[in-house]
């Protein structure tokens, strides 16, 4: 079948299987073309299919040279409908990683269920004995607590009050205006559970358990606070709540693992980029256009594998910015005070008629395109295609 974007509300509902594997390979080029990376040999990615975690996943395989296995839960393509770009994401690295010979395990389930922590701790043992670094990256609405069934749902809502602010129609290049009523002591604590930290203090727990983790072993999750103009949506809101929880974890995990195998435990705050997530978050498309004009103007803009290859050389040779709550500061470049004032002077300008000119509405587009393989260079969209 030929196989075309479908954009419903900011979120495409299609991918193409050439397109992903085209990105995946970019991505994996630039990695070894930047050289060796003297760091883990055995990493468990958790959260591994797209964005932050994909980008990991391909740093240490192909910079590293590590064997990998990956978790995460995507839709297979059917024989007349396309699977999710993650699904296709990791047919391609498993492929690239068997013709480089190099170890991958992929394995698509609930991440958040008892039954996928045990069948991979299983790979673990079969395939690599024991793994020196876990990578908590995982990005979903849903959660079912495996204690008692009971299924959450996340929210994004400011908290104490409304939020209303300027976002930008990415598809039609609009400035709009977005209003979200604040949030119910339940939605905050949902969204908890869903995206705090809990569940990636049950992997290491039964990772600890089951001696699966080597002496030294590191583990990160992904965090981001963003500047003022996002706060009541982001940082100060639900998910905000959520990743202070996550953080306040990194510290009991740092602890035990440094009790149990002189190990480590930290979050990375990133950079904010083009994600399948971040595309529905509002107020952050019309912030990201134009923190992409800044940074690219200033030559300092990255994508998620730029930002993951800078984190992986850094943490093994120890020069990353820690911040005074032991957080890695990946945003380290986007809350430069030029890049900020840069930002601010555009947001408080920006219209419809001035909005292509002074951001990066283009370079937005692509990045979004990109990640569910479409407008990727040297794709043929007319071809026809096995979704399967």
């Amino acid at each position: 079948m030929v196989i075309s974007p479908r954009i419903r509300n900011n979120i495409c509902l299609t991918a193409h299987p050439e397109g992903c594997a085209a990105e995946v390979h970019r991505q994996i080029d630039y990695v070894k073309k930047n050289g060796r990376i003297e760091g883990t040999k055995s990493a468990l990615i958790i959260g591994s299919s797209t964005g932050y975690g994909l980008a990991c996943r391909i740093a240490a395989a192909f910079g590293c040279g590590a064997a990998t296995i990956g978790v995460f839960f995507e839709k297979e393509g059917a024989e007349k409908r396309p699977g999710t770009p993650g699904y296709y994401n990791m047919k391609a690295f498993d492929k690239e990683a068997a013709d480089a010979g190099l170890f991958s395990k992929s394995i698509n389930g609930d991440a958040f269920s008892n039954e996928l922590k045990y069948q991979t701790i299983e790979a673990i043992k079969e395939g690599l004995g024991k793994v020196d670094l876990v990578i908590y990256s995982l990005a979903s609405g849903v959660r079912v607590d495996p204690a008692d069934g009971t299924m959450y749902r996340s929210s994004l809502k400011p908290i104490g009050g409304e939020y209303r602010s300027r976002a930008l129609d990415t598809m039609s290049g609009k400035i709009i205006t977005m209003e979200i009523g604040p949030a119910s002591e339940e939605e905050i604590s949902n969204t908890e559970k869903v995206m705090g930290g809990e569940d990636w203090q049950l992997w290491i727990d039964a990772l600890l358990e089951a001696d699966v983790l080597s002496e030294g072993v590191k583990t990160s999750a992904f965090s981001y606070i963003g500047p003022d103009m996002t706060m009541p949506i982001y940082r100060n809101g639900t998910i905000g709540n959520a990743k202070k929880h996550l953080e306040a974890t990194a510290q009991k995990l740092d602890n035990k693992l440094a009790a149990a195998l002189g190990g480590s435990a930290f979050t990375s705050v990133n950079k904010a980029l083009v994600t399948r997530a971040a595309a529905v978050i509002p107020a952050i498309s019309l912030y990201i256009s134009i923190l992409f004009r800044v940074m690219k103007d200033k030559n300092i803009h990255e994508g998620c594998i730029e930002q993951m290859d800078r984190f992986f050389r850094g943490l093994y040779k120890g020069n990353l910015t820690i911040d005074d709550e032991n957080r890695v500061r990946m945003d380290d470049w986007e809350m430069r005070e030029d890049v900020q004032a840069a930002v601010d002077e555009i947001w408080n300008k920006a219209n419809d008629d001035n909005i292509e000119a002074l951001s990066d509405i283009e370079g937005y587009h692509a990045d979004f395109m990109n990640m569910h393989g479409f407008e990727v260079p040297g794709v043929d969209y007319e071809a026809d295609v096995d979704p399967r």
